[in-house]
């Protein structure tokens, strides 16, 4: 398990399925952010494994695909308390996902101090697809984001 350093203002843990169409957006949100030189793991988005990832960090952000009605591509982020729309939604293309890992981590008491969750809306999650156009351009959107906030 990976411990937070000084050099490491917050922890960026990347959740999805690259075979899954859409659901591989946090993938390459993960992938464009390392060849920005910002460490950002790649995660399956198991709830156990996740609460792990996320332990002993006191600022995190999660990058998954959503499906929330929303335009495809549009990026939303939240805290730990996710708009019903997502917190009961089916669980996700790779198994249990980030919704359960958030309700688990508040029974259990480990959240981390900040936890922001960022959404992409996907659509398109069948298994052997490519990850949309829409959705490319929110993954570009979301490494803006997370590189802005990096450099502070």
């Amino acid at each position: 398990m990976k411990t937070r350093t000084a050099a490491e203002p917050m922890r960026i843990i990347c959740c999805g399925n690259r075979e899954r169409g859409d659901d591989g957006a946090a993938l390459l949100v993960a992938e464009r952010l390392q060849e920005l030189g910002i460490e950002a793991q790649i995660h399956a988005g198991e709830p156990l494994a996740l609460i792990d990832a996320w332990s002993g960090a006191d600022d995190v952000i999660v990058v998954d695909a959503v499906v929330t009605g929303a335009s495809v591509g549009t990026v939303q982020v939240w805290d730990e308390q996710l708009p019903s729309a997502v917190a009961s939604a089916p669980a996700s293309t790779h198994g249990l996902g980030v919704a359960e890992a958030i309700k688990l981590a508040q029974v259990l008491h480990r959240l981390p101090p900040r936890l922001r969750v960022y959404g992409i809306e996907g659509k398109k999650f069948a298994t052997g697809t490519d990850v949309s156009t829409e959705v490319k351009q929110g993954v570009e959107n979301v490494v803006g984001q997370i590189a802005a906030l990096t450099s502070r």
